[in-house]
């Protein structure tokens, strides 16, 4: 029995992120509560979201015990305070991110009302700031030790960066449907297209320049910290007030302009000599 799990450990892993996460949502908000309504529900979300986070992370564990047994954890944890990388990768895991996104939103602001309103109304106050990178970081850390400690490692060993990080794309998107499905999302055409570009127009491309990072620097804290940069900016930066419209044409923007970031970052490493990871 042991065996056929270690055989199949990446389908296990991804099993078990799905239904714990899901799972501790339908019996948290209850199975009459699906979709999730954001309004009647609103004093119960912060839980919802909290819940989600033991999929990946109790997921990733249970799958390196199975597969590396005590191994698997003193490796998880060596990349996890893997830290002596050079400055430019922190700076690209803590600044890229808020920095891009600030930069295609003041973009967009020339041409969408709705965007420029929303900037302007932001509520960007220290509490809001601090919260935000707390929250993010924990997001990262609860995510990343499955989807960067196991998943991504055991992938690598077959695929290539772009292959193991749209395959992880997709599913990272897929998983978070359970808080993106809305009543209408599957009647209604601007719901139903809202809902495709949470879940798909961004995440995955996002997710391939996250496995790069962590291939070039066989770091697991600087996937956490990309991660804690993307909960910042989606959380602090990107106007909460976007709706229908404003808010597609933000996501899929932004997904496009990380699709093109893709696209060079591949033919820049394709014309370059595969290096090891850079240590100070």
């Amino acid at each position: 029995m042991n065996q056929f799990f270690s055989r199949h450990a990446l389908l296990l892993y991804f099993m078990m992120a799905f239904f714990i996460s899901w799972g501790a949502i339908v019996l948290l908000a209850g199975a009459d509560n699906l979709p999730i309504d954001p309004v009647g529900s609103q004093n119960l979300l912060p839980v919802l979201y909290v819940s989600m986070l033991f999929g990946p992370a109790i997921g990733g564990l249970v799958a390196i015990g199975i597969t590396e047994g005590k191994a698997g954890f003193r490796i998880l944890l060596s990349r996890l305070f893997q830290w002596k990388v050079k400055f430019g990768w922190y700076a690209l895991a803590l600044l890229g991110t808020p920095l891009l996104a600030s930069l295609i939103l003041m973009t967009l602001s020339v041409w969408f009302p709705d965007i420029r309103a929303g900037i302007i109304q932001s509520n960007r106050s220290v509490v809001v700031i601090l919260t935000g990178l707390m929250t993010g970081f924990l997001v990262g850390l609860f995510e990343e030790i499955g989807w960067s400690g196991f998943a991504i490692p055991h992938l690598l060993k077959k695929y290539r960066v772009i292959s193991c990080g749209l395959m992880v794309g997709i599913l990272w998107g897929l998983w978070h449907f359970i808080l993106f499905w809305e009543k209408d999302s599957f009647s209604n055409t601007i719901a139903f297209t809202l809902l495709m570009a949470r879940l798909f127009a961004w995440l995955p491309p996002f997710r391939i320049l996250m496995v790069w990072i962590y291939q070039r620097t066989q770091s697991l804290l600087l996937p956490i910290l990309t991660h804690m940069s993307l909960v910042f900016t989606t959380t602090v930066i990107v106007p909460m007030t976007l709706s229908d419209g404003a808010l597609i044409t933000w996501l899929v923007v932004w997904g496009l302009v990380l699709w093109l970031i893709v696209i060079a970052g591949s033919f820049v490493r394709s014309a370059q000599p595969v290096r090891l990871p850079v240590t100070e």
